[in-house]
């Protein structure tokens, strides 16, 4: 089978274009790398180009026979979306419609999204469901549920099967070493632990104490990065053999939750095997953060199989230190080869 991935350069896509390698699919990764990188792509071939230019996706259709297209080319800073919504409805849904028009016009019907928990705002409740009440508040989680709503008429139009993954906290690293998180700017919670423990940063802010929680943290579901590609390729293998039909979505979460003071202890339990310290600052809450976010991914379960393998925060936090600590590594090289310095730009 041959996977178009789109934004495969990037976090989550450079983790997805392994797997699927390794699974046996021939893959073609799309990618500008205004954010991704060209070293993370260790696997398939890459095309740098943007879904921008509609010429670019129609050479690309033309010159490969794709059985099915997983996009993840997104902007996706909450905050940046607030102050530029213009750069996130161009990219995220404008963008989006191109690579879908070629789709259609190229008879590729198995589309596979990115999407987030994001779509949903501000909880009504929790654990939350796929039938929880879809109010984003932001730019960023208004483009993505756009694309929700083209789906699912562009499968009662052009039977264009797909499937929308809403995931919470993307987190962790390959367990092989081989490929991590490294935004620019850093905007996880669990990287930014990680740098302010390996020097990178001078310390970590925790933005609130008095959530109604256990011990009045901010309480998020953290799903790690393997898992998150393990159910794109199970969603993929849905469509593809006809098990799913129309514009199906499901929520993926480890349905438990863990503090920011939890994921701070377990960090400071693993950096301190290597002699490395944490200073901790204390801020004020942060308009618009909900005190407990939780997925309910007993769909994804019933319908995919999907079961996560990796739901150890202390496993989440050791492969992401062991990313950090290559990173790290790498920073302190010469830095005359183009691959390090690469990794070294958001250092």
């Amino acid at each position: 089978m041959n996977i178009l991935v789109v934004g495969g350069a990037g976090y989550i896509g450079s983790h997805m274009i392994k797997m699927l390698s390794k699974e046996g699919y021939d893959v073609v990764v799309l990618d500008n790398l205004s954010t991704g990188f060209r070293y993370a792509v260790r696997y398939g071939e890459l095309v740098v180009g943007d879904l921008a230019d509609i010429n670019l996706l129609e050479n690309l259709f033309t010159q490969h026979s794709f059985d099915g297209v997983i996009h993840f080319a997104a902007n996706s800073l909450v905050g940046e979306s607030i102050q530029h919504p213009f750069k996130y409805y161009r990219n995220n849904v404008s963008n989006t419609l191109n690579l879908l028009d070629v789709m259609v016009r190229h008879n590729v019907k198995h589309f596979i999204f990115s999407s987030t928990a994001a779509t949903f705002g501000e909880p009504k409740y929790v654990p939350i469901d796929e039938a929880h009440p879809q109010e984003p508040i932001n730019p960023y989680g208004a483009s993505k549920l756009m694309i929700e709503r083209i789906l699912k008429d562009y499968a009662d139009a052009y039977d264009l099967n797909s499937v929308c993954l809403r995931y919470f906290n993307a987190c962790g690293a390959d367990p092989e070493g081989e490929l991590g998180e490294n935004h620019d700017p850093e905007t996880h919670l669990i990287p930014l632990i990680l740098q302010a423990a390996s020097g990178r940063r001078e310390s970590i802010t925790v933005f609130g104490r008095d959530y109604d929680t256990e011990d009045g943290t901010c309480i998020r579901d953290y799903i790690h990065i393997n898992d998150l590609c393990s159910a794109h390729e199970l969603a993929l293998k849905h469509v593809m053999e006809g098990k799913g039909e129309g514009a199906l979505a499901f929520n993926l979460g480890n349905g438990k939750g863990f503090s920011v003071q939890q994921v701070i202890d377990i960090v400071i339990e693993e950096v301190s095997k290597d002699g490395c310290e944490l200073k901790v600052k204390e801020g004020e809450r942060r308009v618009g953060d909900p005190a407990i976010l939780i997925a309910d991914a007993k769909k994804a379960e019933s319908i995919l199989g999907w079961q996560p393998q990796i739901d150890d925060l202390k496993r989440i936090v050791k492969h992401a230190w062991m990313w950090e600590k290559k990173i790290l590594n790498l920073k302190t090289e010469s830095c005359n080869q183009s691959n390090v310095k690469e990794i070294c730009r958001s250092c």
